[in-house]
Parts: C-alpha cells; structure tokens; sequence
C-alpha cells in the first residue's frame, strides 16, 4: 500500500487546534479539554457529542507539549493488544535493546482502542510507532500515510516514505511444512490454527493448503482445529476430535509451538503414539520445543531478528536516513522428534 491509495480518504492534514473543535461543537475551550481528557464534569450526551466532533476533524491532541521546541521525545512506542507468551517477551526486549543502542526509551502501549492508540501516535508522545494492533485498521493507516508519521507494521505488509513492514515468510512456511510432510509419506492432514485474524495466521493456513493442493491433497475444513496459538485451547480442541471418532490425520501442522505442544499432549494421553501414528509439526522454535518429549518439529522464525530489524528501521525513518519498505523474514525446517516417514 503507498500513499496514493489513501487519496480517497477524507483526511485533513492541516493542523486542528482545540479552539477549532470548541467553535464546531459550540462550546468552550476548557469544555473541549474536560472531554479529551476524560474530566468528570460534563453530561454523557456532551462529552459524546465533542467526541464526535473531534473525531469528524480529526483532531490530534498535543499530548506532550514540553517536546514543541525540540519536535523530539527520543520516545519509540510499542503498539500490542498483549504482553502474554514468549513472542512478546522477546520481541518487546529485542526492541528496548535496540532503543538503548540508539539512545531512546520505549513505551509499550496494551490497547484495544483505536483513538487511544492514535492519540498517543500522533500527539507528540512518541518520536515514531512499532504496530502488532489488529485494531488499527484502514482509516487509522491512512491518516498515517497523510500525516508521514515513522510507522513500522508487525501485522501487515505496508510501504510509504515513512511507513514500513517487518513480517515472516508465513506463507511459505506453511508451503514448506506441506512439502516435508508430505516428502514423509503422509498423505491426511489437520491444521491447529490461530486466531482468525492474526497475520501469520491466516498465511500460514494459506500457504499449507495451497502446499498441499499443489500436491493433489485437500486440506478438509472440518480438519481445520480452532487453538488459537494457545496450549489449553489446542489441548482440548484436539481432544474433542479424538473423542469424535473422525479419521485421526497422518499429520498435524500447528500455528505456533505451544499448540503443537497442547496438541502432542492430548494426542499421547488418549494413547496415540506421536509420531509413530501422528506426525505433529510447530512454528517458531520457542524454547521449550526442544525441551519436551517428543521434542517438536518446527519451523525456526526469529522473534529476536524482527524486533532488531524492526526498531533499527524505525530509527532510520525517524531520522530521514531510510524510506519505509517491507522486510519479509524467511524461516526453517527443524527436524526433531515428534515428525517420522509413513
């Protein structure tokens, strides 16, 4: 996406001031300011209707007003709707590492609220962005295309003067556990998916079914198994199947390795031998997947590397030495315990 797709949004790039959202409300200045700023003084049906007004102008509050003279808050901000699990510990560290390197602070923002995420993006506390945030959508991105805010994309692929992507190959990592399970022998196969939603999700169930298609294998969607990157909900999402009698997959690709995990376990407690009967294949290679019996099959991604690449660009961006681009990130086969041939 560049920024002459976002033309047809109506999005003002002139400076609003709050004086211009009183006047269109019909209210005063300090009536404005309660409202942003969450006061409780004003009636519900007030405050909404400044709200609305501000939105429709698309005011930006100047959150940090002591950085006017230097137009800097050596500030980068992380945009995450959780802080649970492996991949955000590493990330979040990777990128704090980076900041420390290049002289700036990192704030991580947990939000499910595009105005709160955008007034913290826009109004002068942060000197530029890093977005996992599925609740950014397609208005809030194209007033960061108008507004050349540094932006770096974890969820998405996005390309503009100061907007950027730093993604896995996830796609061809499910291409590629199509093409080692089936180089196995096996020939029936289940997915442990992710959130709906997610990114690397939704590639990598793309690119394994199209792996497998291009190998004349259907991937049956009653063998798509919700697990939501979650150990329990992979646990007892594939006991369920077990208990339902289908036909047990020859193999079993899961979004991410603590689904593997959940599903391994669930496969071993109802006495189905892994891999001898059901090959079971991770991504990520997150620490434990080595440690566990069997140990997991997995693909090898780098948590680490996309903070690093992500928080190096940023910084370039922020100080006008790079242009934003998209940095997809490939990933690996390893071979461990819990896969075998047919």
């Amino acid at each position: 996406m560049t920024a002459d797709r976002v033309r047809g949004f109506n999005v003002k790039t002139q400076k609003i001031t709050i004086k211009d959202v009183a006047r269109e409300a019909g209210v005063s200045i300090s009536t404005v300011s309660n409202a942003l700023n969450g006061v409780d003084v004003l009636r519900p049906e007030t405050k909404q209707h400044i709200l609305r007004v501000a939105e429709r102008l698309n005011y930006v509050p100047n959150l940090n007003g002591r950085n006017l003279k230097t137009q800097y808050t050596n500030v980068i901000g992380l945009f995450v709707t959780s802080v649970r699990g492996e991949y955000y510990n590493i990330l979040a560290d990777a990128i704090y590492q980076r900041c420390k390197k290049y002289g700036y602070e990192l704030n991580i923002f947990v939000s499910e609220k595009a105005e709160t995420m955008m007034a913290n993006i826009l109004g002068r506390r942060i000197d530029g962005a890093i977005i996992s945030n599925k609740f950014i959508e397609e208005r809030e991105t194209a007033l960061l295309f108008e507004t050349q805010t540094p932006v770096i994309f974890m969820d998405r692929e996005l390309e503009g003067e100061k907007i950027a992507s730093v993604v896995f190959d996830s796609y061809h990592e499910g291409e590629m556990v199509a093409e080692y399970l089936v180089g196995l022998g096996h020939r029936t196969f289940a997915y442990m998916d992710g959130p709906d939603d997610n990114y690397d999700n939704i590639h990598r169930l793309k690119g394994f079914r199209e792996g497998l298609g291009s190998r004349g294998i259907i991937l049956h969607e009653d063998y798509i198994i919700r697990g939501r990157f979650e150990k329990e909900t992979a646990y007892q999402s594939m006991k369920q199947f077990v208990d339902s009698g289908r036909p047990l997959p020859e193999a079993v690709f899961a979004a991410n390795d603590v689904s593997a995990i959940g599903t391994i376990e669930a496969l071993q407690n109802a006495g189905i031998r892994v891999p001898e009967q059901v090959s079971v294949v991770g991504c990520d290679d997150i620490e434990i997947a080595h440690l566990v019996k069997p140990s997991v099959t997995t693909v090898r991604t780098s948590f680490e590397r996309q903070g690093m690449l992500a928080a190096d660009h940023l910084i370039a961006l922020i100080r006008g030495e790079e242009k934003g681009r998209i940095d997809v990130l490939q990933g690996r086969i390893i071979p461990r315990e819990s896969t075998c041939e047919k």
